[in-house]
């Protein structure tokens, strides 16, 4: 028995070492060399010498503070109202570049709110960072619930035994085969804001009521329409996930509901969920690495605008080391994107355990 185990092992992992020659090579030790670059001032053409810079990097890019602004006064101490009405304040740079606040010197305003008379102001170090974090947590909290239950529910109306039902099945997969930046350019047309095919036909639904958008040019409706045209391409390769899982249920649990006299709703809660749980974990999984990975959809659409409104944690990294040549900037921004993405991979793990 102990040789034959022995001999088993040998041969599993004769078979598992090329994966894990190719996970080391492409992912492990690329990930320990970027981490090593972040603790640097590396730059991709520089003829100053590297220099270890430590934790620097991390603090420039996460340095973030709230400053409170009490409006302004004039002589008789009432409170003196902008060219709109509105309270005046102080400009923020009174402050950032005030040298009794060494603390906040380079930080930059990234928003603000009301707070009775005075105004809290965040600021940080690098605003357009969190912006890009901002929106890439965006981006992937309305991605996951869109593509993974806009794909069960294709999986769901697709598994059954109909004639033509293969046809349906092609077209919603054929998105996914499709070159990325083929969707991009061509989603771009379809989000002209002038003579675009989703104007169009808002315009005529409308009666020509409707007046034209410039889906990708205003900030309020960009990233929106980046989040609709992903869901749309990716939505047919995790419906074929979902597909396989329900395939894996046995009929007999479907009969034994049928004479129980189930419906269809109590079917699918106490039958068809239980079923896919673990399948759940891994669209789950697959779909918030996916949408962390957004970056063609951005470089293509609308290049981080407008106003940074698109700006996400990979199109930082990729233009800030190769665009703006700054390696070490790029590397600090790949080592916190992975830890945030293992932490909500793990996270999502933790909540969707199965529980004895």
């Amino acid at each position: 028995m102990a040789s034959r185990l022995t001999t088993s092992n040998r041969a599993g992992w004769s078979f598992a070492l090329p994966a894990f020659a190719l996970i080391a090579t492409f992912i492990i030790l690329p990930f320990f060399f970027a981490f090593y670059l972040s603790l640097t001032n590396q730059r991709l053409i520089s003829p100053n010498p590297t220099e270890f810079v430590g934790l620097e990097n991390y603090r420039d890019l996460l340095r973030l503070s709230v400053i409170t602004l009490e409006p302004e006064r004039d002589g008789s101490g009432a409170v003196v109202l902008n060219e709109d009405g509105g309270i005046a304040y102080p400009r923020v740079r009174t402050i950032t570049r005030n040298p009794d606040f060494p603390q906040y010197r380079g930080m930059r305003e990234w928003f603000r709110w009301q707070a009775g008379e005075n105004a809290q102001v965040v600021i940080a170090s690098d605003v357009v960072f969190w912006k890009a974090l901002a929106n890439t947590l965006t981006f992937v909290l309305f991605i996951v619930p869109l593509q993974g239950g806009g794909a069960l529910l294709l999986a769901l109306l697709i598994n059954q035994k109909l004639r033509g039902i293969n046809v349906f099945r092609t077209v919603y997969f054929m998105p996914v085969v499709i070159s990325i930046v083929v969707i991009s350019l061509l989603w771009r047309f379809i989000y002209d804001g002038s003579d675009g095919l989703l104007n169009n036909i808002l315009w005529a639904l409308s009666f020509g009521y409707f007046q034209p958008v410039d889906w990708l040019g205003k900030p309020e409706t960009a990233l929106g329409a980046i989040i609709v045209m992903s869901a749309w391409q990716a939505v047919g390769f995790h419906m074929v996930i979902w597909l396989s899982g329900l395939q894996t249920i046995s009929p007999t649990l479907y009969e034994v509901a049928a004479i129980e006299g189930s419906s269809k709703w109590q079917t699918f809660r106490y039958v068809t969920w239980p079923g896919l749980r673990n399948t759940a974990v891994l669209v789950l999984i697959v779909i918030t690495m996916q949408a962390f990975a957004l970056f063609a959809q951005i470089d293509v659409m609308t290049n981080g605008g407008p106003l940074d409104s698109t700006q996400t944690l990979v199109f930082q990294a990729v233009e800030r080391g190769y665009g703006k040549q700054d390696i070490s900037g790029g590397s600090t921004i790949s080592v916190i994107l992975f830890f945030v993405v293992l932490s909500i991979s793990l996270t999502q793990r933790y909540l969707t355990r199965a529980r004895t």
